[in-house]
């Protein structure tokens, strides 16, 4: 049984040592905010993350799956714990009006230059990493094991995880007992969304080639026009979901980009187009992806195409299921830190993660049994904006308000920033106190 006197004392402490480095933590997230970098390109941000880990006393290894960083802090004996953050932005232009916001730019795979942003408070999640950090550090006294941080490059293109990984994450630096993360949502500032189960979505993204032959708009017989099986191809998908999808299951199905020709009179060699599929249930969505092929193979075969398509991968990633054991273990302990008006039910997201990978034996390639992950969200949404907003469930009021990945979404508030640091610490102290 716990010690409710020893549990406010520790309460206190945390509070207490969030207090003491909140300026030079909320400095390192403003600085991340201004110099966004791409994925798998976050070379100035995994050096300054690295920098303060060290500064903190961890041992800190850089260039783990190509910018990815690692910190340990060994502490006695006792489970290890991984608190995960992840630090690349997005190709979007900043309009949050904010004294520090990003001007930065970067060079695309395409070659363009795109303006960069942090729209989905990576940043925040990365300095509230480095805060829980210092906040452990500070505490080593008041719990044993191993404290093990991950700063993960690329989840946006769901490359990371699997770069750190393959790059023998938990041969070189051990296997954890328990894997957690975070997020930020539009929810009320200083609140934390738990779910068990099911709570993100799989993901697929597909790019499809469609060959035709082209020649003269005023000669169509001539040809064999890729338009038009793409067109028809994009009908017939949306069949999968009404007609191939028991009508319990989630399945979206979007074809996200069409590009064929290049003026009226043209009939094109080709159509380029890019399909997103997304489920909860990760053989499922393994079928989903199969009918896509199977359609649009079969529409090029009856529209005469001369060349089979050509269909690959982007990139995927497979649905988060959150360890139900393990996410009560968490919320109980975050309960008794924050309060429990301060928790929420997490309503079941469409949108996807990595993270799943590091927990997933065999998605993950490194063997043996699951490791149980807790995966929460945190609130980002000022306590005076909430209540002016529309809505009386947390759903509800999320569907009038910003959501990550666009130019206005701002999470990093300091009410968010400090109990994105409270919330890793807590966690991390609920398996290692």
């Amino acid at each position: 049984m716990t010690n409710p006197s020893t549990t406010l004392d520790l309460k206190d402490a945390v509070g207490a040592q969030v207090e003491a480095t909140f300026a030079e933590v909320q400095a390192l997230y403003r600085q991340l905010h201004q110099t966004p970098e791409l994925p798998f390109r976050e070379h100035k941000t995994g050096a300054r993350l690295a920098e303060a880990l060290e500064g903190l006393g961890y041992e800190v290894t850089r260039g783990v799956g190509g910018t990815g960083v690692v910190a340990l802090l060994r502490n006695g004996e006792g489970p290890t714990v991984m608190l995960r953050g992840d630090m690349d932005a997005l190709p979007i232009k900043e309009q949050t009006g904010l004294d520090f916001a990003s001007r930065e730019t970067g060079v695309a795979e395409d070659g363009n230059e795109v303006p960069l942003m942090h729209a989905c408070g990576h940043d925040l999640h990365s300095s509230c990493v480095v805060g829980a950090a210092g906040v452990m550090a500070a505490l080593r006294e008041q719990w044993r094991g191993t404290l093990m941080l991950i700063c993960q490059p690329a989840e946006e293109i769901f490359g990371g995880a699997r770069a750190m990984l393959d790059d023998g994450l938990y041969a070189r630096f051990g296997r954890p007992d328990v894997i957690l993360g975070q997020h930020n949502m539009p929810a009320l500032a200083g609140s934390l969304g738990h779910r068990p189960g099911g709570t993100m979505a799989a993901c697929t993204n597909l790019a499809v080639t469609i060959h035709g032959a082209g020649g003269h708009g005023s000669m169509p017989a001539q040809t064999v026009d890729p338009v038009v099986i793409a067109a028809h191809a994009v009908t017939r998908l949306q069949t999968i979901v009404s007609r191939e999808v028991p009508p319990e299951e989630s399945v979206v199905v979007t074809v996200g980009k069409l590009h064929a020709g290049t003026q009226a009179n043209i009939i094109p060699h080709s159509a380029e187009l890019e399909i997103n599929i997304r489920s909860f249930d990760d053989a499922l969505h393994r079928q989903v992806v199969a009918s896509i092929e199977r359609i649009v193979r079969a529409e090029c075969e009856a529209g005469r195409s001369p060349t089979p398509p050509e269909i690959r991968v982007l990139n995927q990633t497979i649905a988060l299921h959150n360890d139900p054991t393990a996410v009560e273990h968490v919320r109980r302990a975050h309960a008794e830190h924050f309060g429990t008006a301060s928790l929420y039910a997490m309503p079941r997201l469409n949108g996807s993660e990595d993270f799943p990978l590091f927990g997933n034996a065999e998605a993950g390639g490194f063997g043996g049994e699951d490791i149980p992950c807790v995966y929460w969200f945190i609130g980002a949404t000022p306590a005076e904006r909430w209540a002016d907003t529309p809505g009386t469930s947390v759903a509800e009021k999320m569907r009038h308000l910003e959501m990550p990945h666009s130019p206005y979404y701002f999470p990093g508030n300091d009410v968010t920033l400090r109990t994105g640091i409270e919330a890793m610490a807590v966690g991390a102290l609920a398996y290692l106190g």
